[in-house]
């Protein structure tokens, strides 16, 4: 199934010869290496299959803005129409480049320290913002840019799981509230948030490019993906929260299974599975501990061509007392790739913020080995990028798809 996903804002023109973006102040042009977040060229590769083979042509830099030329193929004649797009070109925000608000309107407007705010986050939820501080005695968001019905104020804690959902909750602090459940859009899909739930409000931002690249069938260049796509798929979401993951490949033509350890939160998948067309009576929704039925499963044979981990990094289970990704997450990845079908692909995720994404890889490494498979081609992804990396800002966020023996 094809999806009509806008280009980025960013490009400006784009033929079969060659495409022309702005590059954002602040992005680095190539990936630097290693597990490094996406330079804007690799991020621009695995926006689109078409786009897969970019070639760095040359930058100009016009009215205060980085014009980056690339060719697709053979390389630019001078008479190539795309060097008549410049002239009008003006500088670019961040966010303005990568962000189609009529396709997604949930999305980080402001990145602590990286955006010159240490200690505060901001994101666009729909008509809502939602303003995340240390500070527990200020009552004065700072500035950004487009307006909001309301604004919203969550502490940011460290210690979540001691708070009640009602302190935990944002609290309203200008302008006017939003309904216990409202809907927001990413990737064109509708999504249902909610203030009055607790810590989070239903959806994490920064996951969205790789719940687009489930739609789109596109990893990254020279990562093998699904003959046909996820049509006719069994996809296994564990943690699976409200069921965003799930909702991107149903709407690829997957037959999904989501599991979690709350029943309002496997509802709450349901909705969003309805929201956006989808017969959630098609689909499996599994209450309990992954660890448990991970091993369930095993037992019964059952096999699936994509499995998704994204578990928090601190949780509590019935029958495990607490999970803790850096010491428990080589033994959730054996007792996933006996789940994963011959050749099928596993997708580990992790938002441990102080586990290196090169750790990370050895605890995969240690559960795949451990679980008597090898991995075939694996492809590494970092979070979105209006959650922008910078030495005061690190990168927390970390996903490796892998394809299995």
């Amino acid at each position: 199934m094809e999806f009509p996903f806008q280009i980025p804002p960013c490009v400006v023109f784009e033929d079969a010869h060659g495409l022309v973006a702005r590059r954002p102040a602040g992005w680095s042009r190539e990936t630097k290496g290693g597990y490094s977040p996406a330079g804007f060229t690799d991020w621009l590769r695995r926006r689109e299959v078409r786009w897969r083979n970019l070639r760095f042509e040359k930058e100009i830099s016009l009215n205060g803005d980085i014009l980056t030329i690339y060719s697709i193929g053979s390389r630019l004649a001078e008479q190539w129409p795309g060097f008549h797009s410049l002239a009008a070109q003006s500088g670019v925000d961040l966010r303005d480049a990568v962000i189609h608000e009529d396709e997604t309107n949930v999305y980080r407007l402001l990145h602590g320290a990286a955006d010159g705010c240490p200690g505060q986050h901001v994101e666009r939820l729909g008509e809502w913002l939602l303003w995340e501080t240390e500070d527990p005695d200020s009552d004065e968001p700072p500035s950004v840019r487009g307006a909001a019905k309301g604004v919203y104020k969550k502490l940011l804690r460290r210690h979540v799981r001691a708070t009640g959902i009602e302190d935990a909750a944002p609290k309203l602090v200008r302008g006017e509230a939003a309904p216990d459940r409202f809907h927001a859009l990413e990737n064109g899909l509708r999504f249902e948030l909610s203030f009055v739930e607790g810590y989070s409000y239903g959806l994490f931002p920064d996951q969205r490019d790789n719940r687009r690249a489930l739609m789109r069938g596109h990893v990254a260049p020279g990562f093998s993906w699904f003959e046909g796509g996820l049509s006719g798929r069994l996809v296994l979401n564990a943690f699976s929260y409200t069921c965003a993951f799930s909702v991107c490949a149903g709407m690829a033509g997957a037959v999904t299974t989501s599991l979690d350890l709350s029943r309002k939160y496997l509802d709450w998948g349901r909705r969003n599975f309805s929201v956006n067309g989808l017969d959630a009576g098609g689909h499996d929704f599994i209450y309990g501990d992954v660890f448990d039925w991970f091993r369930r499963l095993r037992n019964k044979g059952r096999r699936f061509d994509l499995v998704m981990l994204d578990p928090p990094t601190f949780s509590k289970a019935r029958k495990k007392a607490v999970f803790k990704a850096d010491r428990d997450y080589a033994e959730l990845v054996e007792l996933a790739v006996a789940l994963v079908a011959t050749g099928g692909i596993l997708f580990c995720s992790t938002n441990a913020a102080g586990w290196s994404a090169a750790a990370f890889r050895e605890a995969i490494e240690a559960g795949v080995r451990s679980g008597g498979r090898r991995v075939m081609d694996e492809c590494f992804a970092g979070q979105s990028p209006d959650f922008p990396v910078t030495s005061e800002q690190p990168a927390y966020l970390k996903t490796f798809w892998l394809r299995l023996d």
